[in-house]
């Protein structure tokens, strides 16, 4: 069992109260009886989160809403397994949701994740969308330092150009420039014509 599934399958466990249901969704083997618990009605958040995670993991396409609706739950952990599971579903509309997310600013506390997804999905909507993040991110007394430094260090991953405007802005940030001068040595120079 690796590291993810494990630390899904221990704080499920406790959720749920380590009932046979839970041991059942874990065992079976059955995609249809795991997508039948995202759309029967009355299961548990428990039930739906772990028929999601493994259906996605599985590349099960019908795992899809019920991800991304994960991934934007106030609850952390949740948002992690989600990114995690949406990371190997292979559906092409996952980076345009997790950009959806990423640059809602009526969400913006729970960005972090989409944030770090669209890094880990390096789809066209990345760079984009974690530019956007990161220029609202960078107004006077703003309180989500974490997403800022997530954008930060995701568009260094990146090492895309168009970054460049944005990340020469961060340094003026102290909790941000560090990084930003890590980021911007990653992104290649231009060459002269």
């Amino acid at each position: 069992m690796d590291e993810e599934l494990r630390s899904l399958t221990e704080r499920l466990r406790r959720e749920s109260g380590g009932t046979a249901g839970f041991d059942r969704l874990l065992a079976t083997e059955d995609h249809d009886e795991l997508a039948e618990v995202l759309t029967a009605p009355g299961q548990p958040l428990w039930a739906r989160e772990l028929a999601a995670f493994r259906l996605g993991r599985a590349g099960d396409r019908r795992a899809f809403e019920s991800l991304v609706l994960l991934l934007n739950h106030r609850d952390p952990p949740r948002c992690a397994s989600a990114a995690h599971a949406l990371a190997r579903l292979g559906d092409p509309r996952t980076a345009r949701a997790a950009a959806a997310l990423a640059t809602n600013e009526l969400r913006v506390a729970y960005a972090l994740h989409p944030v770090r997804l669209l890094v880990e999905l390096r789809a066209p909507e990345s760079v984009p969308a974690l530019i956007t993040t990161l220029e609202r991110r960078l107004r006077p007394h703003d309180p989500y330092r974490r997403v800022a430094l997530a954008c930060v260090e995701g568009l260094g991953a990146l090492g895309d150009a168009r970054a460049r405007r944005v990340l020469s802005e961060a340094l003026a940030h102290p909790a941000l420039a560090e990084a930003a001068v890590h980021a911007l040595a990653r992104i290649p120079q231009q060459q002269p014509r």
